[in-house]
């Protein structure tokens, strides 16, 4: 176990550590003021402590276990999503919630990783061979796509996006056929033209469908993002104010507690979904870039792991940890500068909330049981 212990990558460590820091204090600035969330960064100190006991922990699990029950996670993170469509409760008109007092947790985040393990094992089968379309491919397809039509029927598009990113990460390195790889792209492309055409075609029956489902936030945000110039003010002011608020800070920002814009009045859930607008207005660019390079220097280093792995099925699963957070960190910050539609997602170790840092904290410690692990094989060999 200590040996387990010292193969810790202490250098993804620090750069939690120094993203803790910058959480802390952007979580606190955007919500000193408001008496509604004036606990929330207490609340963010304990998530982190627990969330580093938590990834200590996992390192020094056998990341192989998980792979050999991976057909159990599986099945028990999809009777989550079945069963909180049923009994959930709805946070910002997304039904995917179980609260229970003050403690709510959401399902959808906990099936990445149940969705990461699964394919990883059935591609490791393949023990770095070509996959196949129908033995490997089609599997994957199916395997992925029930927990995303479960996750679109909450609605919550943006972690059921997450799960396709992840499907293609993981595909990326997998070996792949080129021709399938063309068969993909066209069937996304294609299925892009399809939504956007058909959006535009019925663009008041979807409006009316979803306003009786009390669901035209949805609407507004993808509407807002194809349709800027039509878009009411009510639909896309959180867009337009967090791009108005990053563009003030310029390249030094306002200054630490100096953001005006940050009110909720003006950009909503400052300290959740749109904390890097709060960042780029008191720390200006200066301040995004270090948090961007810190960034690049987790991922840069969670990829160098997955070279050095003998096991493919953990390289699987680290790229598919990689390519969660990627497109996490490029979706928020997206669609705070008008790159991206407005989704609920949040910025990795950066925004409150304890079920997406606990989440994220566990997919470290995996990384660090696989690197570990890794080691102690190669010892034994």
């Amino acid at each position: 176990m200590l040996n387990k212990f010292k193969k810790i990558d202490w250098g993804i460590i620090a750069i939690l550590v120094c993203l803790m820091a910058i959480s802390l204090l952007i979580v606190y600035s955007a919500t000193w003021d408001n008496i509604q969330y004036g606990t929330s960064t207490k609340k963010m100190v304990y998530f982190y402590i627990a969330g580093f006991f938590i990834a200590i922990f996992a390192a020094l699990f056998d990341y192989r276990i998980l792979l050999k029950s991976w057909h159990v996670l599986y099945g028990f993170g999809v009777a989550l999503l079945m069963l909180v469509y049923f009994f959930g409760s709805v946070i910002n008109g997304a039904k995917g919630w179980f609260k229970l007092g003050s403690f709510s947790f959401q399902p959808a985040e906990i099936m990445k990783i149940f969705l990461i393990i699964g394919i990883a094992y059935i591609m490791g089968r393949r023990k770095g061979d070509r996959l196949g379309f129908s033995q490997d491919l089609l599997p994957i397809a199916a395997f992925s796509l029930l927990p995303f039509a479960l996750v679109m029927m909450q609605p919550d598009l943006g972690n059921a996006i997450i799960y396709l990113v992840i499907v293609l990460g993981m595909l990326w390195i997998g070996n792949v056929k080129y021709k399938h790889v063309l068969i993909g792209l066209a069937v996304v492309i294609g299925g892009l033209i399809l939504f956007m055409t058909l959006f535009n075609m019925f663009n008041t029956e979807i409006y009316t469908y979803l306003k009786e489902k009390e669901l035209t936030h949805w609407y507004n945000r993808i509407n807002t993002f194809m349709h800027p110039e039509e878009a009411s003010a009510d639909a896309s002011y959180q867009s337009q104010n967090a791009k108005i608020a990053i563009g003030s800070g310029g390249l030094t920002g306002d200054g630490y507690l100096q953001g005006e814009m940050k009110n909720g009045k003006f950009i909503p859930y400052p300290y959740s979904d749109s904390i890097f607008a709060v960042i780029g207005e008191e720390f200006g660019f200066q301040g995004a870039a270090v948090l961007l390079l810190l960034y690049f220097l987790l991922i840069y280093r969670i990829i160098i792991i997955a070279f050095k792995c003998h096991d493919l099925r953990a390289a699987y699963m680290t790229i598919g940890i990689a390519s969660m957070f990627v497109f996490q960190i490029f979706q928020n910050i997206g669609m705070m500068i008008g790159l991206m539609p407005i989704t609920g997602i949040t910025l990795p170790f950066i925004s409150y909330g304890g079920t997406s840092l606990l989440l994220n904290m566990i997919c470290i410690g995996i990384v660090f049981s696989i690197k570990a692990h890794q080691e102690v094989y190669e010892l034994a060999e």
